[in-house]
């Protein structure tokens, strides 16, 4: 098939990307390079199959044109990384509501496929976990930044649903809890990465807030093959899905780990939101999704656990 990707440059495109080369398909990636690298499709950007157009998903004419030319969408570009959403918040609103509409627009009009990536994000400050994908939500105050975020992949939700309800646009909504791997950066405040660099460079391993908050780690490899799954199961569309593991662990517990598999002697600290995003921060205690959906729609089951994926990323970054 032809594919196109936005954000494909990013981590977790790149992945799919490379997915979706090696099993003979011909993929067309757009990305603005904001956090997506040149770096991360280095090993197949010569494939004969493959094309890179360095642009926006808010410019509508590439967009239109690439749309028209392509059978399935993975709609992954997108403002990411809690940094990066505090520090761009006027962009990142406009990245995620505006260029999802144009998205999800021109897939309409060519009636091409699309998968929409949402976010834990979405479930906000609850803490009625696990997160089931029809529970409510609940969200803090609009003064505080990293909130908009989470209404702004909201409505990109509601836009893909509307689109399927009313246009019949087959669309797929994931989302993503906490996907790490090769190729992430830390440079926008994702975690892991963080900690495993810091480990190997015997520097301090920050941790914010109390560090008793828990997230649950998937690793990309798992994503990526969701991903395919749930684009190519017809009765996936119109639905949303939770993709990630409920294998949870503390930060502060993951930063001990990290810096024993590192074999460092990286001391731990602990620093306070305020100090290290904004004054007001505010943050998710448990992020743990109920996985019982996807596995009901595609049999799914992550194939690799935390400290598995650690020794991968350790290995990654030691070269």
């Amino acid at each position: 098939m032809k594919i196109l990707i936005t954000g494909g440059a990013g981590f977790i495109g790149s992945h799919l990307a490379e997915r979706l080369l090696a099993e003979g398909n011909h993929v067309h990636v757009i990305d603005n390079l904001s956090t997506g690298r040149l770096d991360n499709i280095a090993s197949f950007k010569d494939n004969p199959n493959f094309k890179l157009t360095i642009d926006s998903v808010l410019n509508r004419d590439a967009l239109k044109k690439l749309i028209s030319k392509v059978d399935q969408v993975y709609h992954l570009a997108a403002a990411v990384g809690v940094k990066y959403i505090i520090e761009n918040p006027l962009l990142s609103l406009k990245t995620n509501i505006v260029g999802t509409d144009n998205v999800l627009e021109y897939a309409n009009r060519y009636k091409t496929k699309v998968l929409i990536t949402s976010t834990s994000e979405i479930y906000g400050k609850s803490e009625n976990v696990p997160f089931k994908e029809q529970d409510d939500r609940l969200l803090g105050s609009t003064s505080i930044s990293r909130w908009g975020y989470s209404c702004s992949k909201a409505i990109d939700e509601f836009l893909a649903l509307a689109y399927f309800r009313e246009k019949k646009l087959p669309v797929v909504i994931v989302r993503c809890f906490n996907t790490v791997g090769p190729r992430q950066t830390g440079q926008y405040g994702m975690v892991l990465p963080k900690f495993i660099k810091a480990a190997l460079l015997d520097r301090p391993i920050i941790v914010y807030g109390t560090g008793k908050q828990t997230r649950c780690f998937a690793d990309v490899s798992d994503v990526v093959g969701a991903f395919i799954k749930l684009m190519n199961t017809p009765e996936c569309e119109g639905e949303i899905f939770n993709l990630g593991t409920t294998e949870a662990i503390s930060i502060e517990d993951l930063a001990h780990k990290v810096r024993s598999m590192c074999n460092s002697s990286s001391r731990i600290d602990y620093m306070s939101y305020e100090d290290a995003f904004e004054e007001g921060f505010e943050d998710m205690m448990n992020r743990i999704p109920c996985l019982d959906k996807i596995k009901e729609y595609i049999g799914y089951e992550p194939q690799k656990g935390l400290d598995q994926i650690i020794a991968d990323m350790i290995q990654h970054y030691e070269k």
